[in-house]
């Protein structure tokens, strides 16, 4: 997998920097997210898969964000 550039980050600094970042770039999205709109989270969650290419466990990157937000 390595060789098709498909190997898996588990790099949990580099994952929450990506959330860091992803929150303080979308504060609106935060903000409807703590009004209560739920689905704006999967918005989060792409927008941390972007920023890590792909390359993060979707699992962590879901905890991670819930663990930040």
């Amino acid at each position: 997998m390595e060789e098709h550039g498909m190997k898996v980050i588990t790099d949990d600094d580099a994952l929450l920097t990506a959330v860091d970042e992803v929150l303080a770039e979308n504060p609106k999205v935060v903000e409807e997210f703590h009004s209560g709109k739920e689905k704006v989270f999967g918005f989060l969650v792409g927008q941390v898969m972007k920023k890590m290419k792909g390359k993060a466990d979707p699992g962590k990157v879901n905890e991670a964000l819930r663990g930040r937000i």
